[in-house]
């Protein structure tokens, strides 16, 4: 069920009622990116990060306004829009920033524009999935790496045919390789594994997504003095690691149970999402 209303720039708009027309940039190009965010109990998670997140991407596009998306900003329009829906408390919001004005690949203003929107949830809490997840490794395109692999930009054809995959495949998640052929995420998450009782991501070098449960999940690691390395990550490893697990700002950790004949325990998945409901 989607929201009842959205906020386009500061002004509440009825979801039924277009407000992005066919020269909007973000819609022609891609030029724009977005944050996924999670409310609950009428917090916003995490704003913080998402600021951070949220103006490094701004600055690295080029797009001015970042300034005035800070975290009180996210705090107060989420909570703005939460209450105009009349919901609970507990929301995944999705903001997306674009640049406004004409032009075509060469813009004619840096000024920014936004949409917020949100869908209510029943969960009042990051719930561990009962169910690990299958996966397998998503091979036939690569992600790149250069100065925007970091954010979450509105370019997403690499993470659609990596859907497409996994839906053709029967899969409940596909990983992405980077140009070299290295663990780099999946279609919307971070990956973490653990091998030798140690736990390992992708470097932000390997072009995987800053994600902003990434850095709360290595905050927590230093935290409770578990190891955690950030490397250059082998896909041969998830034929003989412990435990895969995947991270986002909305769904928290999930677990995988399984890559081809491989199956996996849950241990610090289980563990990693108590101490994270706890913050």
């Amino acid at each position: 069920m989607s929201s009842e209303y959205l906020l386009f720039n500061d002004e509440f708009h009825a979801v039924d009622v277009p407000v992005l027309t066919t020269s909007n940039r973000g819609f022609k190009f891609g030029d724009g990116l977005f944050e996924s965010m999670r409310m609950i109990n009428q917090k916003l998670q995490f704003a913080d990060l998402h600021a951070d997140r949220l103006a490094a991407g701004m600055k690295a596009l080029k797009i001015d306004g970042h300034a005035l998306m800070d975290d009180y900003f996210l705090r107060q329009k989420t909570a703005d829009l939460a209450k105009k829906n009349r919901w609970n408390g507990n929301v995944r919001f999705r903001l997306s920033v674009y640049r406004q004005g004409a032009g075509v690949y060469t813009p004619e203003s840096n000024k920014s524009g936004y949409v917020l929107e949100g869908i209510p949830l029943k969960s009042i809490a990051y719930e561990l999935n009962a169910k690990g997840l299958i996966i397998d490794v998503f091979d036939e395109m690569t992600k790149s790496i250069d100065k925007l692999s970091n954010f979450k930009t509105s370019n997403a054809l690499l993470y659609v045919m990596a859907g497409l995959f996994k839906t053709q495949n029967r899969l409940d998640e596909a990983i992405i390789l980077n140009q070299s052929g290295f663990l780099c995420e999946s279609i919307s998450s971070n990956i973490f594994v653990v091998y030798d009782k140690q736990i390992y991501t992708p470097a932000l070098t390997e072009g995987c997504v800053g994600g902003v449960m990434r850095t709360t999940i290595m905050q927590i690691c230093k935290m409770n003095d578990i190891p955690l390395i950030e490397a250059q990550i082998s896909p041969e490893v998830l034929k003989e690691a412990e435990e895969v697990f995947i991270t986002n700002a909305t769904q928290g950790i999930q677990w995988i149970m399984g890559y081809g004949r491989k199956r996996y325990f849950n241990e610090f998945s289980k563990y990693l999402n108590e101490k994270l409901n706890l913050l």
